[in-house]
């Protein structure tokens, strides 16, 4: 007979959203337990080592919130372990550069101190559900299946595994089901940035690629090698490599992807050593675990955010986060190579991503947060970066506590109270507040 745990928040995703919700809970006093079926904490932090957490600074400004913290605790590490730099993309505002393996270790720190019991390599199977309402979650260890009962339930799987499960309708991808390109990350070191970067013109290096894939060293898939100063000295970070095709619900597919983007890197590796200056004494670090997922699922949410909203510019009575990213939108196709960055919205202004996103119109106990929320095809180019995915998982872990304490659905919680409360933790630029 299988055992059953209960606490009080089940947490599943130890992503930004995940680690997010979860601290935040855990520190109002709550039990809480963080699912992650990884071995590793990070989500996409993890999958793709460096990524740079863009879209913290819309205007400029800090977004504030869990995100501040977490970035403010790197900035003061003693040597600092990230830095906050101004991006090399159009229509990108500032982003921070950090090193991987201290942010992993503060936020492993920050999980502790919030006393989150996390639970790695657990993979949740079954969902339970009785009116209306999820009542336990089947999830198996290499040890044992038990059940897992909480009051409230927060899927932050970034695929929407247990929304999913529990009967939340969603869509994926495009009108023709294409979802974004995922892409495998690298890191070269001992590179003479001197010479690396001498010509900043083409952020892209469309020449050496262009280059490449005419003398049939480098695929055909990477007519742009996006690359940029890591955190360290001499430190190279790659966001190149992208195959299109990959499913993120389904491991085999990502595993076939995986091995497809590796033997991409290490041409382009050694292509970059034989061809751009600076890289002669240069060697191949850090490659991703995985491929990096963009998209999967798209959740059904009280409110879908539209690209209506986005450019208007939108500040909604329950904004939860403020944005100005530019439309991201990464190839979904073999017949769409390159990347957009277009601009959402006028210069110097910014959105809010509304609470009800987050929410499901029926299951009273869930929530969820990260790229599985509630918006149109278009909008989730501009909504999905990491720091925006830290507040949303902040103010659906803030949300619920609230919940419990007034024993309410969470289609019920008072969203006014709960944008107070996120101002009193910090965040900025919601609730009538400016940035």
């Amino acid at each position: 007979m299988e055992d059953t745990v209960k606490t009080d928040i089940l947490v599943f995703g130890a992503g930004p959203a995940g680690i997010a919700a979860a601290v935040c809970a855990g520190r109002q006093g709550k039990r809480v337990t963080l699912i992650e079926i990884q071995g590793k904490i990070g989500g996409v932090m993890a999958s793709c080592p460096g990524m740079m957490l863009g879209a913290g600074y819309p205007c400029k400004k800090t977004i504030g919130g869990f995100f501040e913290e977490f970035v403010q605790k790197m900035y003061h590490l003693d040597p600092p372990a990230a830095e906050r730099r101004i991006c090399s993309l159009e229509n990108f505002g500032d982003e921070v550069v950090y090193d991987h393996e201290y942010s992993m270790s503060v936020l492993y720190e920050m999980l502790e101190e919030a006393g989150v019991d996390l639970r790695l390599n657990h993979i949740p199977g079954k969902v339970f559900t009785d009116n209306g309402r999820i009542t336990g979650v089947e999830i198996t260890n290499t040890q044992e299946t038990r059940i897992y009962e909480a009051e409230i339930y927060l899927d932050c799987t970034g695929n929407g595994d247990i929304a999913h499960k529990a009967g939340v309708p969603s869509v994926v991808g495009n009108e023709n089901g294409l979802m974004m390109g995922a892409s495998l990350t690298f890191f070269m070191e001992n590179v003479d940035w001197e010479k690396a970067f001498a010509d900043d013109s083409d952020p892209y290096f469309t020449k050496y690629a262009q280059q490449g894939i005419r003398e049939g060293r480098v695929d055909e898939s990477i007519p742009q090698i996006y690359m940029l100063k890591g955190f360290r000295k001499g430190s190279v970070f790659f966001n190149t490599v992208t195959v299109t095709g990959v499913d993120g619900r389904d491991s085999i597919s990502v595993l076939k992807g995986t091995n497809q983007a590796r033997k991409r890197v290490m041409e382009l590796a050694k292509f970059c050593r034989e061809e751009i200056p600076g890289f002669e004494n240069s060697y191949l670090s850090c490659i991703g675990p995985q491929v990096g997922i963009r998209e999967t699922r798209k959740l059904e949410g009280m409110y879908k955010i539209t690209y209506q909203d986005v450019a208007a510019a939108t500040k909604f009575e329950d904004g939860i986060v403020a944005c100005d990213n530019p439309l991201d939108e990464v190839f979904r196709d073999e017949e769409t190579k390159l990347y957009s960055h277009e601009a959402a919205l006028e210069k110097g202004d910014y959105y809010t991503i509304p609470f009800r996103t987050l929410v499901p119109k029926d299951i009273k106990n869930l929530m969820f947060a990260g790229r599985d929320m509630s918006v149109d095809i278009k909008a989730f180019a501009s909504v999905r970066g990491m720091p925006q995915c830290m507040i949303m998982g902040q103010s659906i872990g803030t949300a619920a506590c609230m919940a419990i304490d007034k024993d309410c659905s969470v289609q019920d919680i008072d969203r006014k109270r709960l944008i107070e409360k996120l101002l009193d933790m910090g965040v900025r630029g919601i609730g009538g507040e400016k940035l």
